[in-house]
């Protein structure tokens, strides 16, 4: 099968003359942002809605681009132009073959491979965007990238699918893909990140099936249960992983049928009711739902299974206790097995909330706001 045509910036603009004034760009977020391909659509249109998850530092950000997006990324936190769109990550394929269809699609993809190319390492809900894109006759790009492992599943696609490509000779912004520092989940030692990751580790058993959410503290769980490899010269071609969709990934019935499902997640508060905030400061959007609910429901449902909230006691920036006497935010999720922080371990599922909230005081709370914490139960009736 031939490789689709090369797409340039004259090439490109007569394409997006054909679509809306506006048009809705999705791209590839998260280790595999198409950066060559975002830079040629920014230097081509005028204006246009960006659609990313977890959108990394560095992408366009100028008058006439909006983000949208439904968690948010350093890439968008604090953006004037940021239109957040409310969505547990299982949900954002709806949105995209309904209210926020695409009209281009950028990705970053392995080269071709017998008539075929993969999406690598971030699949999640760009093959239901390729299909609302093509469905509705929109473009869709591809970045080739020589360093992108061959994942299999549902990362694979036809070349036919894709309507321009951008060749590594095309762009002087590839960009490498995103690794984890091997120093990254140790830099506060045996009181911080470390001591958390031990404790989450420890109560993880063989043959659990993993899911972590974004931040170094699940990545210092992560960093005390597998030794370290090269991961993606490892995932090249292994017919053993299989890639599948957000739509597939995030349901939570499906999740709920995998025995010993551990959920690991952190958040920005925990409340004496052992409700979690994940998503805003101060009433701004900081992340978003993303998968956590769809994982916690999950997890709590399996067979052994169980829900992790791993999060700092002290908000150093901030300067403020991570457990708190009443979330005055929006609730992310509830109903945990466990909150972790370095202080230790409070257990929740299946305790009466009165124990619940002593559980989160005297093993969770950082030790300068304990008895402030039992003068706000008291108010609360939780002793």
């Amino acid at each position: 099968m031939p490789t689709p045509p090369r797409v340039d910036r004259t090439r490109l603009a007569q394409l997006l003359a054909e679509l809306a004034p506006v048009p809705r760009v999705v791209a590839g977020g998260n280790a595999a942002v198409p950066w060559g391909l975002l830079d040629l659509v920014d230097r081509t249109a005028a204006g246009y809605r960006l659609f990313m998850l977890n959108a990394p530092a560095a992408i366009p950000e100028r008058e006439g681009v909006v983000h949208e997006t439904p968690f948010v990324g350093a890439g968008m936190r604090g953006s004037r132009r940021l239109r957040y769109l409310p969505a547990r990550l299982s949900h954002v394929p709806l949105l995209l073959a309904s209210t926020c269809p695409p009209d281009v699609v950028c990705v970053r993809t392995t080269e071709p491979r017998r008539g075929r190319v993969s999406l690598g390492v971030e699949v999640n809900v760009l093959p239901a965007a390729i299909e609302a894109c093509r469905s509705r006759g929109g473009l869709v790009l591809a970045q080739f990238d020589p360093e992108m492992p061959f994942t299999l599943g549902e990362a694979e696609l036809d070349v036919g699918v894709l309507d321009g490509v951008l060749l590594p000779a095309d762009t002087d912004r590839a960009g490498s893909l995103t690794t984890l520092p091997a120093s990254s989940a140790d830099v506060d030692g045996a009181n911080g990140p470390s001591r958390i990751g031990q404790l989450v580790a420890d109560r993880v058993t063989d043959g659990s099936v993993l899911q972590l959410g974004i931040g170094r503290i699940p990545d210092a769980a992560l960093a005390r249960l597998v030794d370290r490899r090269r991961l993606y010269e490892w995932l090249d071609g292994n017919e053993r992983v299989r890639f599948l969709r957000t739509e597939t990934i995030n349901d939570p019935a499906r999740i709920a049928g995998n025995p010993r499902m551990t959920s690991i997640n952190t958040a920005l508060q925990v409340d004496l009711f052992a409700q979690v905030n994940a998503s805003r400061i101060r009433s701004r959007i900081y992340s978003g739902l993303g998968g956590q609910t769809d994982f916690v429901v999950g997890a709590l449902h399996a067979p052994q299974g169980q829900a992790v909230i791993a999060l700092e006691s002290w908000h150093r920036k901030a300067d403020a206790s991570a457990i708190i006497p009443l979330l005055d935010e929006p609730t992310s999720a509830f109903h945990h097995t466990a909150v972790v922080t370095e202080q230790g371990v409070a257990e929740i599922f299946g305790q009466d909330e009165r124990t619940q909230a002593r559980n989160l005081i005297e093993c969770a709370a950082h030790p300068r706001v304990r008895d402030e914490l039992w003068e706000e139960a008291a108010g609360l009736g939780l002793c």
